[in-house]
């Protein structure tokens, strides 16, 4: 079997989710079975891949897995269906909100349901309330129509213990928050309940994770013909896959630069998402890059002895190969436009400046910005492309648009 192994799959993708689903195309196209294998807790997780066309036989989240829910016919759930444990409660739509307030005959407040406005409102988590207005737990809901995780409140109103359940209600996997002598909460284990009882502690979540690979690379086991792991998202398995209890290939797949600074390969310190992976090549048994000058430039600063590949992951579909060319003439002139999630590393705020500079002399010129804005430090990316509108004068000139899926129509009038 050929396992693509990513964190999810966001209605939102970066290029990293656009070569894997390429790739997956590419081998549903050539009968060659694979399974996209999605690491992290998503309750919308199948509604997502469903619609980036990963049906549900060929799609394995690792909760979703331990959960007994890989496979579940799905339903949509409304909150009058939940069982509060209180008679006669009484709804309150407050749909400015998207949620229900669940009160009880004498007034008192049980719970919040929030609920999905554009999916005939349902459920997507439950907040309950004690008999002194207390969050004591949140029942979080998969897109499918269970409780899946449910949160459980300390009384300073902190996430102290996390249970994910089976469909039918059965604990397997539960996780405890702790402070720290900092006063931090952090994860102190990871506890999973298997089917037949057997109980297992993991220290972290990445030990977790290598159990289920273990157990995906045992459910496929084949001697002669061994199971292939493609790691798209490197920090998600790149220490659980070099220890797997039975054979596999496993591939490391370069979706960005390795180093820090992409323009000194050979020097820079490593890109942090690539540090371990880097110092083990030689563990793997092939590394991929999407250009030949990034292979080249692995091979010149590592020369390991592990295979290197190139493997383009822009594919061009035979629906645009034959679609009609628009000539420059039919666009419009000047208007420039890049697809990009706004994050430091793409320095979109020097396109900006580009642009403010030949602004002043061709002032038909425009920039179209086209993705979402990274949140990391506080949004500091789009704030420092904000910064640069100014700085030029550029409003009304440069348009941060937002993330779209219509790249050919937008394209085709630049």
């Amino acid at each position: 079997m050929n396992f693509f192994v990513n964190a999810t799959m966001p209605k939102q993708k970066s290029g990293i989710e656009h070569a894997q689903l390429k790739r997956f195309e590419l081998f549903n196209n050539h009968q060659v079975d694979s399974r996209i294998i999605l690491r992290d807790w998503d309750p919308v997780a199948h509604v997502n891949a469903n619609a980036a066309g990963i049906p549900d036989n060929q799609l394995i989240n690792m909760f979703d897995y331990f959960q007994e829910a890989v496979t579940v016919t799905p339903k949509t759930l409304h909150a009058q269906e939940i069982e509060f444990g209180v008679p006669n409660v009484q709804f309150a739509d407050e749909p400015a909100n998207n949620r229900y307030l669940v009160t009880a005959q004498n007034g008192q407040l049980v719970a919040r349901v929030n609920y999905d406005a554009t999916a005939d409102k349902r459920v997507r988590s439950t907040e309950l309330f004690d008999g002194y207005n207390n969050l004591f737990r949140v029942d979080h809901y998969d897109s499918r129509g269970f409780a899946s995780l449910i949160q459980w409140y300390t009384t300073d109103n902190q996430i102290g213990t996390e249970t994910w359940v089976t469909p039918s209600g059965r604990t397997v996997i539960e996780t405890f928050n702790k402070k720290t002598m900092a006063g931090e909460f952090v994860k102190s284990g990871w506890r999973l309940i298997e089917h037949g009882g057997h109980v297992m502690q993991f220290d972290t979540i990445e030990e977790l994770t290598k159990h289920f690979f273990d157990r995906l690379n045992d459910d496929f086991w084949s001697e002669e013909q061994p199971n292939v792991f493609v790691l798209d998202r490197s920090h998600l398995g790149d220490w659980g896959l070099l220890r797997l209890r039975k054979p596999a290939y496993v591939v490391m797949h370069l979706h960005n630069s390795h180093a820090g600074d992409a323009q000194d390969p050979t020097h820079a310190i490593l890109n942090n998402h690539y540090e371990f992976a880097m110092n083990a090549l030689d563990e793997y048994d092939a590394v991929v890059s999407a250009t030949h000058k990034q292979t080249h430039d692995v091979n010149e600063r590592f020369q390991p002895k592990t295979r290197l590949f190139t493997i383009p992951v822009g594919v061009v579909p035979d629906r645009l190969l034959q679609a009609e060319r628009v000539p420059v003439a039919r666009r419009e002139f000047g208007k420039v436009i890049a697809f990009a999630r706004i994050a430091w590393e793409k320095h979109l705020d020097d396109l900006v400046r580009a642009v403010g500079i030949v602004h002043k002399e061709f002032p038909q010129v425009t920039l179209d910005l086209y993705g979402y804005a990274d949140p990391a430090d506080n949004y500091k990316a789009r704030t420092s492309v904000e910064e640069a509108i100014r700085e030029y004068g550029l409003e009304g000139v440069v348009t941060m648009k937002g993330y779209t899926t219509e790249i050919d129509a937008v394209e085709n009038n630049a």
